[in-house]
């Protein structure tokens, strides 16, 4: 029954008790039930799950001297539950105060159009030298995220003119590319229409020459299958044709001749 007289506490899983004994560190208790003793023990409850820090807008100055500012957050967990009670008083306060120090010292190594433009670097940096210094309070550092950077005003409308005469540029040259490639497309058409001409041109001239050669073939056999008696008519009705002529004199072909002397 002596154990009714001891408080208890129950523990999650998530977090663990930095149990104090005389003032003196026993270790870690929990998860689950965990007994202390009345006026000996004193805990100290540490969360392990990841946490986040919000470090406000800090003022920097960049390699090229423009000051700036910029907030970000801080994401944790604590590694060591005995030494982030232990080896720190305040975690949060001492971690604002190294965030800022760290991020004046990371901007003052970078020139404004870095740290505009290279914000996925500048985090890594961060996190790596944060991570470096809160290591020895057991927390691990797992990221940092730079939320809002502002530049000056000066600097913000020079930017300004910057983005709007690169969209400017940028317009004109969509316009000048579509003004081009409308005139490949037609000029390719054109090329197309006096192919498909050139190419009609040549299959009539073909289609031409063929049905010429054809009909001279079908003259050719026709001729070639004329008997002698219908030749001699032929040369006949010549000779009449020629009779009918104004003229005195006539050249006769042999062949007429021929025709008129061969016994009927």
């Amino acid at each position: 029954m002596a154990v009714a007289i001891f408080p208890l506490k129950i523990i999650p899983e998530y977090q663990r008790i930095v149990l104090f004994r005389v003032g003196r560190c026993i270790g870690t208790r929990g998860p689950g039930i965990v007994f202390l003793i009345p006026l000996v023990d004193r805990p100290a409850i540490v969360d392990l799950r990841e946490l986040y820090l919000e470090i406000p807008h800090q003022t920097a100055i960049t390699k090229d001297n423009a000051p700036i500012s910029i907030d970000f957050i801080i994401f944790y967990r604590v590694v060591d539950a005995v030494d982030s009670v232990v080896k720190v008083q305040n975690f949060a306060g001492a971690a604002q105060n190294i965030a800022a120090t760290t991020l004046r010292s990371v901007v003052g190594d970078m020139s404004l159009d870095d740290v505009l433009s290279k914000r996925d670097e500048m985090n890594l940096t961060l996190q790596t030298k944060l991570d470096d210094v809160t290591e020895r309070w057991g927390v691990k550092v797992t990221n940092v995220e730079v939320r809002e950077i502002n530049p000056p005003p000066n600097v913000q409308d020079a930017m300004t003119r910057q983005m709007s005469a690169e969209r400017s540029r940028r317009a004109v040259v969509t316009e000048a590319d579509g003004s081009k490639q409308a005139s490949i497309t037609v000029a390719e058409g054109q090329k197309q229409a006096a192919i498909l001409s050139a190419e009609g041109d040549r299959q009539a001239a073909i289609l031409r020459a063929e049905g010429f050669a054809l009909a001279l073939s079908k003259i050719y056999e026709v001729a070639h299958g004329l008997d002698e008696k219908t030749m001699r008519l032929q040369y006949l009705d010549a000779l009449k044709a020629v009779g009918t002529s104004d003229s005195t004199k006539l050249v006769v072909p042999l062949e007429l001749v021929d025709a008129i002397r061969a016994p009927r």
